[in-house]
């Protein structure tokens, strides 16, 4: 592969940048990793994906947010990262295993379009309520349906952890600018030691729900694989759902599968936008 070869791919509008350790010639800094996801003075996206030796799996990756910071999991990164294995040759095989900080999951090619991966499937882990384990400062074991004050209103959290932390509100309407202002606010709250992903949700039937995302590091973004998966481990506790149903996000649906286990599966397309070389002159 070419030396500093990148794909740039989105899952449902969340998009992010590819990359090989192996083939690139540059230590990849907080500061280059924030360079590279601005639109202006980089590639733009919502975080880098970097292919790194395997440990426990068949391949390694690490999950890097446009701020800097490293995510323990994202399943459309997973998703984006397993079309990437399967389209440039690292793997003919239609299903494999990827670790990650937040564990090892495996990845299902469900369907080609063209030669190229298009719909993937990937099992994601097991939802974990337990407030010690997400991690959130609470004195109770689990920390759901529970009060926070946050910018003068009450919103009820509900916490859950899938290989990453996240914080599901349920709410009667959504509305892009509120999530926009008390995001940063919940994901930086000091009861979360590590920060946290949030999701505001509503629920439209036992089948279909709409969400929007606040990811951690990231900001305000069109769609999330693992908050789709926090959303639907939540709403299935809380009887308010099936154990299968489609996540609406801004960029579009996933569908998520969680059987008697709290083992979650998500199911959802991923499409590359461009390939390229990096720039001689990106970081003189």
């Amino acid at each position: 592969m070419e030396t500093n070869f990148f794909v740039k791919t989105h899952g449902l509008g969340n998009e992010y940048i590819v990359l090989d350790q192996a083939s690139i010639n540059f230590e990849l800094t907080k500061d280059r990793i924030i360079q590279l996801c601005n639109i202006h003075v980089g590639i733009g996206s919502d975080g880098i994906l970097l292919k790194v030796p395997a440990g426990k799996a068949d391949f390694g990756l690490r999950i890097l947010n446009p701020d800097g910071s490293e995510a323990e999991k994202s399943g459309n990164g997973l998703r984006i990262f397993a079309k990437y294995l399967y389209d440039f040759g690292f793997t003919n095989q239609r299903q494999f295993t990827i670790d990650t900080l937040g564990g090892v999951v495996t990845a299902h090619v469900l369907e080609l379009v063209n030669g190229k991966a298009f719909m993937i499937r990937v099992d994601i882990g097991r939802a974990n309520f337990k407030a010690a384990e997400i991690p959130v400062r609470f004195s109770k074991e689990e920390c759901f349906d529970e009060p926070l004050s946050i910018d003068g209103n009450e919103y009820r959290i509900h916490c859950v952890a899938v290989g990453n932390p996240h914080c599901v509100v349920l709410r009667d309407q959504l509305d892009v600018a509120e999530i926009k202002r008390v995001g940063t606010l919940i994901e930086n709250h000091p009861m979360f030691p590590n920060r946290i992903n949030v999701q505001f949700v509503k629920v439209i039937s036992r089948d279909v729900v709409e969400a929007l995302i606040w990811e951690r590091g990231a900001g305000f973004t069109q769609a999330s694989g693992s908050s789709s998966s926090a959303v639907a481990a939540v709403l299935v506790k809380k009887g308010l759902t099936n154990r299968a149903i489609a996540v609406k996000m801004p960029g579009g649906a996933l569908k998520i599968e969680i059987d008697e286990s709290w083992d979650i599966h998500l199911t959802g397309e991923v499409r590359e936008i461009a390939s390229g070389v990096l720039s001689k002159e990106l970081f003189w």
